[in-house]
């Protein structure tokens, strides 16, 4: 008999058992399971396996009748067990099944039924205490149960869209060879103090602010950090490096804002180009992005069982804030399936709505070119302009842009920046070319107050401490003078943009409230679970 100490690789090979082929047999997907039986002449097929939850049960003497649903579909299958399979079951509870599936007789509502063989119960559901019922619920109410409203079809039917969106655009990417990157979270970035920022802490005392032994504060990363507001300025650091860039990440805002459109976290696109010096460019990338996906999914199961659920929605959700029918949305889709979206300067914009406003149209805030477009103006020129497309509003004024835009070509009053515009919900993407100069941004830095005046302490040190040529006038960019770094060493042409994802996914699902795209939603004074 063999020891292990007398043991080598050929005596493990001849003596241990080896598997040659897997054990696992995959169950069957309800929406597969119905697409093939729709495409599908057979009277009925060998057995199959399909897992799922009871959606409703009616049991009878001879027979009952089961709907199991997977969260693939609106529609469940319809299972047929005997009353001793179904004696134990009832709604909600999580099933295996394994039988045939049939053709049904003439004049059913469904083609084909499970004719069940063998039903196991996984999980017993509690109906009597189970907060989600089968009556109409309102949305604020399952906001308060984040873990089990995804449980409901249509809620199903938008992660599954989440999920095949971001798959056509990393596919588009890939293919227009922008490199997938992943930017910190966690920043030094403070947003020049806007105040909408989360600042990032340590758990190990009650405090926050821990003290050292000379009484000062104490962080963990040795200064105050924050988490990201945008990837923006990281990804313009990466782009230089690996060339056209991009990124799916979260992003957190502390703005106490109660709308439908805003959260506290929320996903961003965004991507970064290098050698570019036209924002139409950019531009074109994010209309073929777009376009691209919306025709890629436009016809699929996913969507068209989203088109078929707004089609047969009831009164109550028809009143639900921000809902929209089957046909607005297939004309959401539609629009942006198409390619050739209008692009239309900002002065422009500012005249059709002055030229709206003398025709009769009313606004509750007047446009005009310094204060700037509110949501009614966008929702008006995404309309006009549109006519059911995207629409790109170009070169606003330099005041109502970041420091780090640059300016027009051959102006002095804008930058060479956008937004576009979708109808109904108005702004979904931003972007604009990057300033990559460094004596000009360094100006505009200054002339926003974004430069710090050195401290004693700091003049004192000398270069030892900030070096001559990080100074601009006898000042210095403090968190931010990484950034005018890739200005320094070897900057080029670049843009960018960022793209609100979620707002996105509310756009295309038909959705009234970003709450309801994200599964776990967090906004001012809610974070559930």
């Amino acid at each position: 008999m063999n020891t292990w100490r007398g043991l080598n690789h050929r005596t493990l090979r001849a003596n241990l058992p080896v598997r040659l082929t897997s054990t696992f047999h995959k169950p069957a997907n309800i929406a597969s399971l119905l697409k093939s039986s729709a495409e599908s002449t057979a009277e009925s097929s060998p057995e199959i396996e399909v897992n799922g939850y009871v959606r409703t049960i009616r049991k009878q003497k001879r027979i009952a009748f089961a709907a199991v649903g997977d969260g693939s579909s609106l529609q469940p299958v319809q299972a047929v067990l005997t009353p001793e399979q179904a004696l134990s079951l009832s709604t909600g509870d999580s099933i295996n099944l394994r039988g045939k599936w049939q053709k049904c007789p003439p004049g059913k509502a469904q083609t084909h039924e499970l004719q069940v063989t063998e039903a196991t119960r996984l999980g017993y559901n509690d109906a009597t205490t189970n907060p989600i019922q089968k009556k109409y619920q309102s949305p604020e109410f399952l906001r308060t149960l984040p873990h089990l409203r995804s449980r409901l079809p249509f809620n199903a039917l938008v992660l599954h869209l989440r999920s095949q969106v971001i798959g056509s655009i990393t596919n588009f990417f890939n293919k227009e060879g922008f490199v997938q990157t992943h930017p910190p979270i966690i920043t030094s970035s403070d947003c020049e103090g806007a105040g909408e920022v989360f600042t990032v802490s340590s758990n190990a005392s009650k405090d926050s602010e821990q003290k050292s032994d000379d009484g000062e504060v104490e962080h963990f990363f040795r200064s105050p950090k924050y988490l990201t507001v945008s990837s923006q300025l990281h990804l313009e650091a990466l782009a230089q490096s690996v060339g056209n860039v991009w990124t799916l990440s979260p992003t957190f805002r502390a703005e106490k804002s109660d709308t439908p459109r805003h959260l506290s976290e929320f996903y961003m696109l965004e991507g970064e180009m290098t050698f570019v010096d036209d924002a139409n460019q950019v531009m074109d990338v994010i209309e073929n992005m777009l376009s691209t996906m919306a025709r890629d999914l436009q016809g699929s199961h996913t969507v068209q069982q989203i088109l078929q659920a707004k089609s047969t929605q009831t009164s109550e959700e028809a009143a639900e804030e921000g809902a929209v029918t089957a046909e607005e949305l297939s004309r959401r889709w539609q629009g942006m399936a198409q390619s050739g979206w209008p692009r239309i300067q900002y002065a422009q914009a500012i005249e059709t709505l002055e030229e709206a406003m003398k025709q009769g149209t009313v606004f509750q805030f007047t446009p005009s070119w310094e204060e700037g477009l509110q949501a009614e103006h966008e929702r008006f020129l995404a309309e006009h302009f549109g006519k059911g497309q995207p629409v790109f509003i170009t070169d606003y004024p330099i005041e109502q842009k970041p420091f780090y835009m640059s300016k027009t070509p051959g102006g002095d009053r804008t930058v060479a920046c956008f937004d576009l515009l979708v109808p109904d919900l108005c702004e979904l993407i931003g972007g604009s070319m990057r300033e990559h100069d460094l004596s000009a941004i360094q100006k505009v830095m200054q002339e926003r107050g974004m430069l710090r005046t050195l401290t004693p302490e700091q003049q004192a040190a000398g270069e030892s401490e900030i070096p001559d040529h990080k100074l601009y006038e006898g000042k210095h960019a403090g968190t931010l003078d990484w950034y005018l770094d890739l200005r320094r060493y070897g900057s080029v042409p670049h843009g960018g943009f960022g793209l609100g994802f979620d707002r996105l996914l509310c756009y295309l699902a038909g959705v009234g409230s970003i709450r309801d795209v994200v599964a776990f939603p967090r906004w001012y004074g809610r974070c559930d679970c």
